[in-house]
């Protein structure tokens, strides 16, 4: 334990030298006809009705001790390191095309919302991408988000420069969206529906490492069970350590997203233990004190005469 104010303690002077003239003192002595009898000397009593009159003393130095402002270090806390995760999301025209009863681009928005919501304390951005890309948001706490987000980037609403699907392209650019964080994990999770057209003569790898270097890692997810040319995004999984999912209807999508959860743990730091007050202890003490020092008060004193 440790006090706020320790200059207060000096105080403590005062209770102590209270406790010690109580034990110490003669009183008032008056001859009665039976001091020089043959009876006990009353040690016993006298031990029991000092200890009681010493009771303000100790209610005193409660006192004290409470205007010092007791305190005691608080138990052990760790801060969660910030995990960056960019959403990579295709939105080219094959994403409109049925998995179950939605569409590609709504089963894989809906597990994404929900990957956000379990995963909170970290920043999640999004980025949409087809032929060309665009950051639609970087990095952020806030949820919503990503839910305001799902009416505006739908397939359906795509520019024409959205229609293909340049994966190579868009890992670029999201490389450079994460570069400029400065704490925290990174991480991008890549959700489409075909191969890319920009993985040949070992752009894939050249990405990759580039990825690798910047510390990213790269999990893809592959909707459909018609996607081709995909070669590519796995070497970038492996290169990054990250990994590649087949996603064949909306129910693994979210299995997907657990497993990925998974691989992409949070991190803790232990952060340094600050004080907390501590007036609990003394404050039971003191009410115990009181209440006994009003039980002696029915009789456990001296005459005063």
């Amino acid at each position: 334990m440790s006090f706020h104010q320790p200059a207060v303690l000096w105080l403590l002077a005062l209770p102590v030298a209270w406790g010690y003239w109580q034990w110490t003192r003669r009183g008032h002595p008056l001859v009665l006809p039976f001091d020089y009898g043959s009876q006990r000397a009353g040690r016993r009593w006298r031990v029991l009705v000092n200890g009681a009159n010493t009771l303000p003393a100790l209610l005193l130095a409660i006192a004290v001790l409470v205007l010092a402002g007791p305190r005691r270090p608080a138990p052990p806390a760790n801060e969660r390191i910030l995990n960056n995760i960019l959403l990579c999301l295709d939105v080219s025209g094959s994403m409109s095309m049925r998995l179950g009863n939605v569409t590609r681009f709504e089963a894989a928005m809906a597990s994404a919302r929900q990957f956000c919501e379990y995963r909170q304390g970290d920043a999640f951005g999004l980025t949409i991408f087809g032929t060309e890309y665009l950051h639609w948001f970087p990095p952020t706490k806030e949820l919503s988000a990503i839910r305001n987000a799902l009416p505006f980037v739908q397939p359906a609403r795509r520019l024409p420069w959205f229609g293909g699907t340049l994966i190579g392209h868009a890992l670029a650019g999201c490389k450079e969206r994460l570069a400029r964080t400065k704490e925290g994990d990174r991480a991008i999770i890549l959700i489409s529906d075909a191969g890319s057209g920009d993985f040949s003569g070992g752009r894939d790898r050249q990405i990759a490492q580039e990825l690798a270097d910047a510390r990213i890692r790269v999990f893809t997810i592959l909707i459909g069970s018609d996607t081709f040319g995909v070669d590519g995004v796995y070497t970038i999984a492996a290169i990054t350590g990250g990994k590649v999912f087949r996603a064949e209807d909306p129910a693994a999508l979210e299995a997907i997203f657990r497993e990925i959860d998974q691989m992409q743990k949070a991190r803790f730091k232990p952060l340094t233990s600050d004080w907390v007050d501590a007036y609990a202890p003394l404050s039971m003490g003191g009410l115990a004190a009181a209440s006994l020092w009003a039980l002696t008060l029915l009789g456990l004193r001296y005459t005063p005469w």
